[in-house]
Formats: C-alpha cells, structure tokens, sequence
C-alpha cells in the first residue's frame, strides 16, 4: 500500500528533480514511524514528504511515480527488504538520494546498504535536526554518515586492502580528487584547492566512480581510505561530503 500525501500525485511527478524544495519519500514498515517522520518534516518549509510506503517494493513504486528527490529508506522491512530496494533503485533510479533511516548498526546492514548505493545512514536515535541536515547533505549529492556508523566503517577500513590497487587506473588528477573527496570537501571546495571548474570537479568524479565500479562518493571515500591514499585522521568523522 502506497500512500500519497499530496492531493495530485500526476502533478507531483512532472516535478523538476532538482529544486529548491525537496521532494521526500518515507518508506517504512511501522505506520506510526512514517506518520511521525512526516508530521516532522511538515515543520520544515523546504521539505516536502510526496509519499509513503510501507515495504521495499512499494517504495521501488512510489519512486518510480513520484520522482522524489529524497527516500528515507528503513532497512528491516517485509518482503522486498531496504536493501534490496536501495539495490534495485540504484540501477533503475540513480538519481533518486536514498538515506537509510534504521535502528540498526551492525555491519551486516551498514556495509551492505553502502554497497547497495546508499549515499546516507542515519540511526533512528538521531534528533530532528541531524535529520533535516541528513536530507538536506544528500540531496546535494554529498553523503551524510551518523557518528556511530562512521567510526564503525572507518575502523573497519582503515587497513589497506591486500588485493593489488585497483587505483592504478586511475590518472594522477583523478587520485587528487578522490583523496580531497575522502577528506570531506565538496565539488565546490575541490575546485578551489585544485584550481579547476565545479564541472571539470564532477567529470573526474564521475570517472572515478565509473572506473572503481563504485555507485556513490561514500564508496569511493572508502576505497581511498581501504587502500592507503588517506589516512584515518584524514576523513570526516561524520559524513563524508
């Protein structure tokens, strides 16, 4: 069962993707979650929650319908779980940020959910602004990581790999990125400090991803972390930007 919040779902998907207000789903399995998740987000005037959904593949279906720019994706859910639909909107919809918003922190849904393409993930312990800030990083196309989480995938990946270095496709320029990238600066920043264009910034980004096999810039921060091109203290302990 899809519910819709807006009184034209047609309307509501012949959207721009990117505008000033974003455009949220909230898919989860418990109805009270979703309904005070939205009444929160009501409070925010440049959140607007398009929809809800009540397991994975009605979220694969909301998205597809109503474009959101956002899905707040819980992972434990019946049938088609968070993960596989984070999986499955990934290739289908990579434009669409998903944020995990779950009570769990153990890395057998951390990992998978940051494999699967998730560019966000948040514990439902979390406050409503690191909620709102959370949304708000993602849509911009950064990651946002909750502090637990970090410290957990940044322990975990802190040795470098023993397999060969996959990095060694990558150019000299494409190594510079991705390493300001594993620190935490944004596309802006990385212009900046490399004197190059915000557009020339997300061509080497997009070449990095693709040459890496990665879907996100939180993958990628790992990968850099994972094989030595930064170090732990280098990385933003909370999101990667």
């Amino acid at each position: 069962m899809i519910q819709q919040t807006t009184g034209n779902a047609t309307a509501v998907a012949a959207q721009p993707q990117f505008q000033d207000t974003i455009r949220v789903l909230v898919a989860d399995d418990h109805a009270i979650v979703r309904k005070g998740i939205c009444a929160l987000l009501a409070t925010e005037p440049r959140i607007e929650v398009v929809g809800e959904a009540q397991d994975g593949n009605d979220a694969i279906t909301a998205a597809q319908r109503l474009q959101p720019d956002v899905i707040l994706m819980d992972i434990v859910m019946p049938g088609v779980d968070g993960l596989e639909a984070t999986r499955r909107l990934a290739h289908s919809q990579p434009q669409v940020r998903i944020l995990v918003l779950t009570s769990f922190a153990g890395d057998d849904k951390i990992f998978p959910a940051i494999k699967a393409g998730a560019l966000g993930y948040l514990l439902k312990d979390s406050g409503p602004e690191e909620l709102v800030h959370a949304i708000q990083q993602v849509y911009r196309g950064e990651s946002s990581l909750h502090p637990t989480v970090a410290r957990r995938l940044l322990r975990e990946l802190a040795c470098p790999s023993e397999q060969g270095p996959e990095s060694d496709c990558l150019t000299e320029r494409e190594i510079e990125v991705l390493q300001l990238v594993a620190q935490g600066q944004s596309n802006r920043q990385v212009a900046n400090l490399l004197t190059i264009s915000e557009a020339t910034v997300r061509t080497h980004v997009s070449n990095i991803l693709s040459k890496l096999n990665l879907c996100s810039r939180t993958q990628a921060a790992l990968y850099a972390l994972r094989e030595g091109l930064v170090s732990l203290n280098d990385c933003d302990p909370v999101g990667v930007n």
